[in-house]
C-alpha cells in the first residue's frame, strides 16, 4: 500500500488505443502502482510485473528511465504512481483519463447564395468540442454538438477557414477551401445536395398530380360518353315498345301503263292486307323529252306525263 502524505498528483490524458508516458524517470529502484495497488517493480530500469494485465504493456526505457503504458483502454483510466528510491527519491501520482479517438470532422455545404454560403461542420461522437477558425480568429464553437454551421460572406471568401474537432486528449483539424465549397457554387447558380433532392422531390410530386388529374379526367369523358350511349339506346328501345302494331313492307312502285292495260303480279289472287297500312310518296312532275319514231314518221310525235 501507498501513503498519500506526500504524494502530488498531476492530471494526464491519453485516446483509447494509443500510449502515454509518464513524465518522471526512475533512474536506479522504484515503483510503479495502480489505484495504490503496485503492478510494477523497477530495479536498475528492468521492470519486473506483478499484474497480468500490465505484461507485454508497461515498459521502462533502458535509456532514460521513463515508465510508458500501452495500448491504453477506457478501463485504463485512474491514478497512477510512481515512486523512486536513491539519490533521486519522490512519490508521484498522475491522474490519468483515457478518452475516444477524435474524429477528423466533415464539413458540407448547406447553402449559397449571390452574398453568402452556409457551411456544416459535424461529427459523430457528441464527447468533441467543435470550433470554427477565419485565419486564425476563432468565430463560432461548441461543446458536445454533433454539428456546427458557419455563414460565409462574400467579401470574406478570401480568408483561410477551418473547422476543429478536439477533446481534452487531442484535436483533429479539416482546412476549408471556400472557393471548392462556395465560391465556385454562388458562380454556377448551384445549389446544395439537399437543395437539389428538394427540386427532384417536388417535381415528381407535380408528375404524380399531373397524371391522377389526367386520368380522372378521362375516366370522366369515358363515363359521360357511356352514359349518352345508354340514353340513346334506351330511348329507341322505348320508341319501339310504344308502338307495337306497326309493320313494316316493300314499297313497290306500280308501272302507270300496266294500270290501264293490265294488271299486277298479285292480281291474280286475293291477298289479305289488312293489316297493312297505306303508307304515301310525294310525286313531283318532271317534264320528258319528246321520243323519235324510229319507224320513219317523224311527224308522229307522243307526251306522256307522270
Amino acid at each position: 500500500m501507498i501513503s498519500a502524505a506526500t504524494e502530488e498528483i498531476k492530471n494526464l490524458t491519453a485516446t483509447e488505443g494509443g500510449n502515454i508516458t509518464l513524465p518522471e524517470p526512475v533512474m536506479e529502484n522504484g515503483f510503479v502502482s495502480f489505484e495504490r495497488n503496485t503492478v510494477a517493480t523497477v530495479t536498475k530500469r528492468e521492470v519486473e510485473i506483478f499484474k497480468e494485465t500490465y505484461t507485454n504493456k508497461l515498459h521502462c526505457d533502458k535509456n532514460t528511465g521513463l515508465i510508458k503504458i500501452t495500448g491504453l483502454q477506457m478501463s485504463d483510466s485512474g491514478i497512477y504512481t510512481i515512486g523512486s528510491k536513491g539519490r533521486n527519491i519522490f512519490i508521484i501520482s498522475y491522474n490519468l483519463t483515457v478518452y475516444d479517438p477524435v474524429q477528423t470532422p466533415a464539413v458540407n455545404t448547406v447553402s449559397v447564395s449571390t452574398d453568402s454560403c452556409i457551411l456544416l461542420c459535424s461529427v459523430d461522437k457528441t464527447e468533441t468540442t467543435l470550433l470554427w477558425y477565419k485565419d486564425e480568429e476563432i468565430l463560432n464553437q461548441s461543446s458536445s454538438a454533433l454539428s456546427l454551421p458557419l455563414t460565409v460572406h462574400k467579401q470574406d471568401f478570401n480568408s483561410s477557414y477551418r473547422c476543429e474537432a478536439s477533446n481534452p486528449a487531442e484535436h483533429k483539424t479539416l482546412h476549408v477551401n471556400i472557393t471548392t465549397s462556395c465560391r465556385n457554387n454562388a458562380d454556377e447558380g448551384g445549389h446544395s445536395p439537399d437543395t437539389q433532392r428538394y427540386y427532384i422531390l417536388t417535381g415528381v410530386i407535380m408528375a404524380v398530380v399531373f397524371v391522377v388529374v389526367l386520368a380522372f379526367l378521362v375516366h370522366t369523358v369515358k363515363k359521360k360518353f357511356h352514359k349518352k350511349s345508354e340514353t340513346i339506346t334506351s330511348q329507341a328501345q322505348e320508341s319501339e315498345s310504344e308502338n307495337p302494331d306497326i309493320l313494316y313492307t316493300e314499297v313497290q312502285i306500280r308501272d302507270n301503263s300496266r294500270g290501264q292495260g293490265g294488271s299486277s303480279p298479285d292480281s291474280s289472287g286475293t291477298v289479305d292486307r289488312s293489316n297493312l297500312i297505306t303508307v304515301y310518296d310525294k310525286l313531283e312532275a318532271h317534264r320528258i323529252l319528246p321520243q323519235t319514231d324510229t319507224t320513219g314518221n317523224g311527224s308522229d310525235q307522243h307526251y306522256s306525263n307522270c
